[in-house]
């Protein structure tokens, strides 16, 4: 496997994609993540030169379990950010489809509203397998948004539970939807979205039920306010490690203010608009929260090691089984186990002492 320098030059194909993306031009935006999502060639060189200057939008994470409205809200969202004359990026996260192994649900399916404002750009994905509530490329994506100079990106996750945990690795805001049914606030509590959330959300307020959940989640809030730790974590005192993603930033040490935010519970009704107004607000609030405190820069320095963690594991996979010698030892030893004369550990060992060896 050849190494690749992303600082060398760009393949000649890919001067005029770059210059269109720096002239602001939203079809070179969407070359230019499907570039980045199919790994094409040159596509490291070019994260490199648009990457350059740092995160500046203000990142929100929608997430929650399944059928809370979390596109409606994003819908009503960002409606109210063009009211504001504020251009809008959405990555909405889609299941796979089996059969094309795309996103099962188009983004002009779900949002068909947005659709038509040039002021908002939408990009669905498909997860692909991955875990965590996001697609394997999406942290790329948004970044590319971001760099692209949408002030403001929305990021949906697939609602699929407890696995929706990796948008702490994506977002600076996380909201936490849920709706009246299916008890959702205890629901909220044994799936880790309590931790998570810097804002709850309690969606389709005018269900019944709204009020016992909205009254659950504040009490659940009220018990952990005088347990909430101190030791430094990048995303709400939560050591992501715990969640899959380690977190350099977890060592640093804390602001005397970094508890000081309290989660506050809103109630809407996305369909309608309503409280969708004060979601804004809060989200605004709670970047204010993140600058003044130092929090976000601890946030983004974490998100920059579990992004190292993640692209170096996903290359040494490559390295591992993408080599003619390590599929032949594999073979081997899938042979040898079938006879009982061997165990998945100890082949794991053979390859890795083969691959070691060769340096």
């Amino acid at each position: 496997m050849t190494e690749v320098d992303p600082t060398d030059a760009l393949p000649e194909a890919l001067g005029p994609l770059l210059e269109s993306f720096q002239a602001g031009k939203k079809t070179a935006l969407a070359r230019a993540i499907s570039l980045i999502e199919n790994e094409g060639p040159g596509f490291q060189g070019f994260l490199h030169r648009v990457l350059a200057a740092g995160p500046r939008a203000r990142r929100v994470g929608v997430t929650g379990p399944p059928g809370g409205g979390k596109s409606s809200l994003v819908t009503a969202l960002a409606h109210l950010c063009r009211v504001h004359e504020e251009e809008v990026g959405v990555v909405a996260v889609d299941p796979t489809s089996p059969f094309s192994g795309g996103a099962l649900l188009g983004d002009r399916i779900r949002m068909n509203d947005l659709a038509t404002d040039r002021g908002i750009f939408i990009r669905s994905m498909a997860t692909r397998g991955s875990l965590g509530g996001l697609a394997a490329t999406s942290k790329e994506v948004i970044d590319l948004m971001d760099a692209f100079g949408l002030p403001r990106l929305l990021i949906e996750t697939v609602g699929v539970g407890q696995t929706e945990l990796g948008i702490t690795g994506a977002a600076d805001t996380v909201l936490v939807v849920l709706v009246p049914e299916s008890g959702d606030g205890i629901q909220a509590m044994k799936a880790g979205l309590m931790e998570i959330a810097d804002i709850f959300v309690v969606n389709k307020a005018d269900r019944p039920g709204a009020d016992r959940v909205f009254n659950d989640l504040k009490a659940a809030l009220h018990l952990r306010a005088g347990n909430a730790s101190g030791d430094g974590a990048a995303h709400r005192g939560v050591d992501l490690s715990r969640l899959g993603e380690k977190d350099a930033a977890t060592s640093q040490p804390a602001p005397d203010d970094l508890e000081h935010w309290d989660v506050p519970v809103l109630k809407t009704v996305a369909q309608t608009g309503e409280g969708v107004s004060e979601l804004l607000e809060a989200v605004d609030q709670h970047r204010e929260y993140l600058d003044e405190s130092g929090q976000l820069k601890i946030r983004q320095r974490g998100r920059a090691a579990v992004r190292v963690r993640e692209v170096t594991e996903r290359s040494l996979r490559g390295i591992l089984w993408g080599g003619e010698a390590t599929a032949g030892l594999l073979d081997i030893g899938l042979d040898d186990i079938q006879q009982g004369m061997a165990t998945p550990y100890s082949v794991s060992a053979s390859i890795l002492k083969v691959l070691l060896a060769r340096g």
